[in-house]
C-alpha cells in the first residue's frame, strides 16, 4: 500500500518491450537505498515489483501486459521522468490516502491555468470512472495523491501547490499530456456493497 506522497523525480534507464509486456529500469537512489528483490515500489501510480538491484542507484521491474494496456507506462522512453515511492512502512507517517498502485485508467490534460504560486488543472477521465470521483475527494494522478476541486462527467480539476510542481512530475506536463488515474478504493467497495445488498442497480 502506498500514500500518494512522492519521495524522488526517477528517470527511466532503460525500456524494453518484449512479447506484449516490457522490462523497466529506473535510476531512483532514495528508493532503492533500502530495497530488496521482491519489493514494491510505485512507478507514476503503478505498484511494481523490484526483480533487480544491481547496486547502481538503480532498479529492474517487468511490466505484465494488463499494466501496459490499463496505465501509461507503455508511453514511456528512456530519459522520461517518473514519480516514485516505496510501499509504506508499518508504523510510518499516513500523508495522503489509501493508494493501492492498481491504476484504474488514464487521463489526459486538458488544459493548466498558472496561479501566483500555484496551478489548477484540468484532466479528462473516463465517464466510468467520474462517479468514483467527488469534490474534495482524494484521488491519485499519476501515484500523487491529490484533493479534488472540482467534477463533471468526464473530468476533474485538482490544485498543484508549490512543492507538488517542483517534486513531482505533473509540474512539468502540459496539455495533451497522459496521467495514471487510480480512484479512492473506499469509493469502489461503498459501490459494490450497495450493489450486493440491493441497494443500487
Amino acid at each position: 500500500m502506498f500514500t500518494g506522497i512522492i519521495e524522488e523525480i526517477g528517470v527511466v534507464e532503460s525500456i524494453e518491450h518484449g512479447d506484449g509486456d516490457a522490462r523497466l529500469t529506473v535510476r531512483g537512489p532514495l528508493v532503492v537505498s533500502d530495497a530488496r528483490p521482491g519489493d514494491s515500489i510505485a512507478v507514476s501510480g503503478v505498484c511494481l515489483t523490484v526483480t533487480d538491484l544491481p547496486g547502481d542507484g538503480t532498479f529492474g521491474a517487468d511490466v505484465m501486459p494488463e499494466s501496459l494496456r490499463r496505465t501509461a507506462l507503455g508511453d514511456l522512453e528512456p530519459g522520461s521522468p517518473v514519480n516514485l515511492e516505496r510501499a509504506l512502512a508499518v508504523g510510518g507517517r499516513y500523508g495522503g490516502h489509501v493508494v493501492q498502485g492498481h491504476v484504474d485508467g488514464v487521463g489526459s490534460i486538458l488544459r493548466r491555468t498558472p496561479g501566483p504560486r500555484w496551478d489548477e488543472v484540468e484532466i479528462a477521465l473516463d465517464p466510468e470512472l467520474a462517479r468514483y470521483v467527488a469534490e474534495k475527494g482524494s484521488i491519485a494522478v499519476s501515484g500523487i495523491s491529490l484533493t479534488v476541486t472540482h467534477v463533471g462527467d468526464d473530468s476533474f480539476g485538482v490544485s498543484l501547490i508549490p512543492t507538488t510542481l517542483e517534486a513531482t512530475t505533473l509540474g512539468r506536463l502540459g496539455a495533451g499530456d497522459r496521467v495514471n488515474l487510480e480512484v479512492d478504493v473506499l469509493a469502489k467497495y461503498t459501490e459494490r456493497l450497495l450493489t450486493t445488498a440491493g441497494v443500487l442497480r
